[in-house]
């Protein structure tokens, strides 16, 4: 019975590793393909032989990106997009989650408000009734229009609260003995203990901001406001090249299907290196805040 059952577990690990294995490779090696394309030479892409691997070995479609302005342009709106747009979710949340989770306080209207958020979560007014309040509000072609309406992120909420329940009272009790108020109680002892938890929503509203684009495609007009994952987009839905005098003798051997793995390439590379090292605190801090309360 003991070997039946060894055996047994043998071929569901093995099974287990086969299957990751094939999930890494249907990732990993469709990846490595846009690599090579973005490094291989013109008459290589245009005869449909590069695999995995460069052939006719050139850096002349990430010369053309760094020579772009645009590039740097949408990269610096990225970069402000995150950094802005991550603050936002983590002061909104926080803010909203505290009180939510403190039973004690007396807050008319909590239950109400529940209810709003989780109506919210489950349902929308539409994209036309969202145009229409984002012009009325006067932040069509502004950055802000990037930042505020994801700024209440209700998943997180709901994350912070059942993090925020799980916080002992006697912590709380000791705090309020000392006349601490709730921005104290807030700063020196919720915020110290959650930081697990927020750093698994600073970490997926990174990534969720990082990889945005349509929202920039709707609300905003002018290319050169764009964040990068918005002019990647253009230019895998046109896969024109836009030259500059001179730019067709230094750079022989770009092609509109190497620029846009070029930029597919480097858009995608900063969460890419970062997400692996990071992985850790994405389970570790979903699994506290699923666990506790």
């Amino acid at each position: 019975m003991v070997a039946e059952r060894s055996l047994m577990d043998r071929f569901i690990t093995i099974t287990l590793y086969l299957l990751a294995t094939m999930a890494a490779m249907v990732t990993v090696l469709p990846f490595l393909h846009v690599v090579a394309v973005s490094l291989s030479s013109r008459s290589a892409i245009s005869a449909y032989i590069v695999g995995l691997w460069p052939v006719g070995l050139t850096l002349d479609n990430y010369r053309w990106i760094v020579q772009n302005p645009q590039f740097f342009s949408s990269l610096g709106i990225s970069v402000a997009r995150v950094i802005v747009g991550v603050l936002a979710i983590l002061i909104v949340g926080v803010l909203t989650a505290y009180p939510l989770s403190r039973e004690d306080i007396h807050l008319p209207g909590r239950t109400a408000f529940k209810m709003v958020l989780l109506f919210a979560m489950l349902f929308n007014g539409g994209l036309i009734p969202f145009y229409l309040s984002m012009r009325s509000l006067g932040l069509l072609n502004n950055f802000l229009v990037l930042i505020l309406p994801g700024a209440l992120n209700i998943f997180y909420v709901i994350l912070l609260i059942n993090f925020f329940r799980g916080i002992p009272q006697e912590l709380r009790d000791a705090a309020a003995i000392d006349g601490a108020s709730h921005f104290d109680l807030l700063v020196r002892i919720y915020l110290p203990i959650s930081l697990p938890v927020l750093a698994t929503v600073a970490l997926f509203s990174t990534v969720t901001h990082w990889n945005s684009w349509f929202d920039a495609i709707l609300y905003i007009n002018r290319s050169e406001l764009w964040p990068l994952q918005s002019y990647l987009y253009s230019w895998i839905a046109t896969g024109t090249v836009q030259w500059t005098t001179g730019w067709s003798e230094q750079f022989r051997d770009i092609t509109p299907e190497g620029l846009t793995m070029t930029f597919i390439v480097v858009a995608a590379a900063p969460v890419a290196l970062v997400y692996p090292f990071l992985q850790r605190y994405f389970v570790h801090g979903l699994t506290l805040g699923a666990s506790k309360g």
